[in-house]
C-alpha cells in the first residue's frame, strides 16, 4: 500500500454515502457502543452521524444492533437511514454487509464506512479521505479504494466503490469486515496522523 496525500475532491460528482457501523455489544465497554456518551454527555452515536455529515457524505446510513430500540431513539431527530442487522452478534462484518446491502438498492457510487467509537475521527478526516475518490478509474467514483492511515497504519474511515460492494459482502465475515478484501488489492493510503490518532475506544477507562 502506497501512503500519499489525498488528491483533492472531485468536482460535479455525487456526494458520498455514508455507512456508520453501530451494531456490536461493547462487551469490553460493558454496553453498545452506540449508547455510549463522553463524561460531558455527548452520545458517541450522534457524534459519529454528524462527523459523516459534515465530511461531505449524504445519505447517512447507520447499521445498528445490539440495542437497536435505544440507539434509535438517539436519532429520531437526524436525516439518517436506519438499517438494523439481524445477525449483529456475528460481527463487523454482519454490520457492513446490511450497510452495503442496503446501499446496493439506491444510485450512491461511494461509500465512506466509519465505525462509532472513533472519538478523534472529525470531518476533516472524513473530508481528506473521501478526496481520494476522485482518483477512482471510473468517473463517478465506482472503482475507488482508499482509507485514512495514522502515522502510516490503515485505519478508518475506509471508502469503497460501488463496484466492489458485492465482493465485500460476500467475504465479510466475523470481526474482519472487509479487512481480507482490502488486504488482496492496492489501497491508497490517505495521511490523516496530523488530523487525528485514529484509534478506536473499547473500555469505559478510556474515556477519562
Amino acid at each position: 500500500m502506497e501512503t500519499r496525500p489525498a488528491p483533492p475532491a472531485a468536482q460535479g460528482h455525487r456526494r458520498p454515502a455514508g455507512v456508520l457501523l453501530a451494531a456490536g455489544a461493547g462487551r469490553r465497554m460493558g454496553t453498545p457502543k452506540a449508547l455510549v456518551h463522553d463524561p460531558d454527555g455527548t452520545s458517541w452515536l450522534r457524534r459519529s452521524v454528524r462527523v459523516l455529515r459534515r465530511g461531505g457524505c449524504a445519505p447517512v446510513v447507520v447499521v445498528l444492533g445490539a440495542e437497536s430500540g435505544p440507539a434509535a431513539a438517539l436519532l429520531t431527530d437526524q436525516d439518517v437511514t436506519l438499517v438494523v442487522a439481524d445477525d449483529w452478534v456475528e460481527g463487523m462484518g454482519a454490520s457492513l454487509r446490511a450497510g452495503l446491502a442496503h446501499l446496493l438498492a439506491t444510485d450512491s457510487t461511494v461509500a465512506v464506512i466509519s465505525l462509532v467509537d472513533l472519538p478523534d475521527v472529525g470531518p476533516d478526516v472524513v473530508e481528506r479521505v473521501t478526496g481520494a475518490a476522485g482518483d477512482g478509474a471510473a468517473g463517478d467514483g465506482s472503482a475507488v479504494l482508499a482509507r485514512a492511515a495514522y502515522d502510516g497504519v490503515p485505519g478508518h474511515p475506509v471508502v469503497i466503490g460501488r463496484e466492489h460492494w458485492p465482493a465485500v459482502i460476500s467475504c465479510a465475515v466475523g470481526d474482519r469486515g472487509a479487512r481480507d478484501f482490502l488486504s488482496a488489492r492496492t489501497v491508497e493510503l490517505v495521511e490523516c496522523g496530523d488530523l487525528a490518532h485514529g484509534f478506536d475506544v473499547d473500555t469505559r477507562e478510556s474515556l477519562s
